[in-house]
């Protein structure tokens, strides 16, 4: 969606950011609307503002490029938003009108940097000087160089992941620090669009998050590449990287970009890290404590919770047995969820999981930032590596995955039910209306009845689509999000749910796929 903020608003706040490189991003009142403030601005910050813009767009622009027909006089066309762009004045004029919120976050991303580097070039030595990761960083290190070799391979060898050899899904992250993200970006882009990989990539000073899928070959040369850069190599470990069944065709397109988190919390890193976060715990360590969590007679009493901090959606359809699964539907609200149940924690052993990990990483620092537990835990690796270990484990139901798979499946539980009619049914859909990203619960037979929206809002909005021309888009406005609390208060007296925690479902209760 275009930005909201004005240009002159834009180049007053990036001003202030590049005067004072440690003022909040977020704080618009930093906006002066006499803009003011441009005026005082001398030519150097100017060309710097302008530097900045220029290379966030161009950044931006370059993470959208896919490789044309080879049919084509021209090398390269470009994707965004599920449309097709063939030159360069298309795709100039849709990240212009369509992405300005984003090119106006990655310009004060930038001009931060540039702020914080001109404050510490003076104390730049020698020694860092021939430093081979500095080395490695510099902008005339063409990304070209760190990609691997892969002449000996044909284009189908890397594209094939589907009949016979079937591709693969990786699902990995790394909490370390990086100085130039954007350098990580653009390398990145050309690293997935080299192997032919989809997927989603997040990037910011505090580390990397990824979900890539691609063929088994196109997955095992970039697991190489990420393990072979000297970035991560003293960070990743081959064991870092969860694999499932899939591929390419997983995602609908290619996204890497520069963001304040790698996972969104709504906190900046700065205020809580991922360097204060729980003790890990490795699959058969949190499996033996499960055990002993779940040998108890009255587990509401006990000192220990088993918290799942995934969004509500994802552990309707799957989830330990006897843990609170808090009703919220983005991660970003967890921190507030936390304050709004503070005393449900206090003086209690917490035994935190989520799909691979990285949320348990910065919410339970968050936790122990709170100091009212006893401890805080978290699985290593996620349910993805328990369930390698413990497909018939404690835990139940599907695993819920952010891609066009929508679930896992490693035992035949089922534990949702059919939105509409109450039959056993834990496989997701997007609702039927189009433009609406909310995901629906419904079975076959209820499909069959024309049942395939997300609540009567959007069943009705379906409906007058199909019997008239309509605008192109609409507002979200469905059933579902409106009677849902944003942010739940969990009963005093009941700190652990049931082994079924998920109320049970009915028509608008189900959430976002993108959050």
């Amino acid at each position: 969606m275009p930005s909201s903020t004005s240009s002159d608003q834009g180049d007053d706040l990036e001003a202030c950011i590049l005067r004072f490189s440690d003022l909040d991003l977020k704080d618009r009142s930093l906006i002066n609307s006499s803009s003011s403030l441009k005026a005082e601005l001398d030519s150097s910050t100017k060309k710097k503002y302008s530097f900045a813009k220029k290379k966030a767009f161009a950044l931006f622009v370059k993470t959208k490029q896919v490789p044309a027909p080879p049919y084509e006089c021209k090398e390269k066309w470009w994707k965004c938003c599920q449309q097709l762009f063939m030159n360069q004045t298309s795709i100039h004029r849709h990240v212009a009108t369509q992405h300005a919120d984003e090119i106006y976050h990655q310009t004060a991303f930038i001009l931060k940097q540039l702020a914080a580097t001109l404050s510490t070039s003076k104390s730049i030595t020698s020694v860092d000087k021939k430093n081979p990761l500095k080395e490695y960083l510099t902008h005339s290190h063409k990304v070209s160089a760190c990609l691997p070799d892969t002449s000996c391979f044909s284009p189908d060898e890397l594209k094939s992941d589907l009949g016979s050899e079937e591709g693969e899904v990786l699902l990995y992250y790394c909490y370390c620090d990086l100085e130039d993200p954007q350098w990580i970006c653009a390398w990145q882009t050309a690293l997935c669009q080299h192997l032919h990989l989809t997927g989603k990539i997040r990037i910011a000073t505090e580390g990397i998050n990824g979900t890539v899928g691609g063929s088994k070959l196109a997955t095992r040369l970039y697991v190489e590449a990420m393990l072979s850069c000297p970035l991560f190599k003293d960070y990743l470990c081959k064991e870092d990287f969860k694999t499932s069944r899939g591929g390419a065709h997983c995602f609908p397109e290619l996204r890497v970009g520069v963001f304040e988190e790698i996972v969104p919390m709504g906190i900046s890193p700065n205020k809580i890290s991922y360097k204060k976060s729980g003790i890990h715990l490795s699959p058969g360590e949190f499996h033996k404590e499960v055990e002993k969590f779940l040998s108890q007679a009255d587990q509401k009493q006990s000192d220990t919770i088993l918290l799942d901090c995934r969004n509500f959606y994802e552990s309707k359809i799957g989830r330990f047995q006897g843990c609170l699964a808090p009703d919220i539907r983005k991660f970003s609200y967890f921190p507030s969820y936390v304050d709004k149940n503070l005393e449900l924690f206090r003086e209690k052993r917490v035994l935190m999981y989520c799909t691979g990990g990285i949320r348990c990483e910065r919410g339970s620092a968050y936790l122990k930032a709170k100091g009212v537990c006893k401890e805080v835990f978290q699985l290593k690796g996620g349910i993805h590596k328990y369930l390698e270990e413990f497909p018939n484990g404690f835990y139940k139901g599907k695993l819920f995955v952010f891609d066009e798979r929508y679930a896992l499946c490693y035992n035949s539980d089922v534990l949702s039910e059919c939105s509409y009619c109450g039959a056993q049914w834990d496989q997701y859909k997007l609702c039927s209306t189009p433009q609406c990203r909310q995901l629906v619960l419904t079975c076959p037979t209820c499909q069959g009845q024309g049942f395939t929206a997300c609540c009567v809002t959007c069943q009705d909005k379906g409906d007058r689509q199909a019997s008239g021309p309509t605008q192109d888009s609409f507002k979200e406005e469905c059933e579902c999000t409106a009677r849902r609390p944003r942010i739940p208060r969990e009963p005093s007296q009941h700190a652990q749910l049931s082994v079924n925690p998920a109320p049970k479902p009915s028509v608008g209760q189900d959430g976002p796929l993108l959050v």
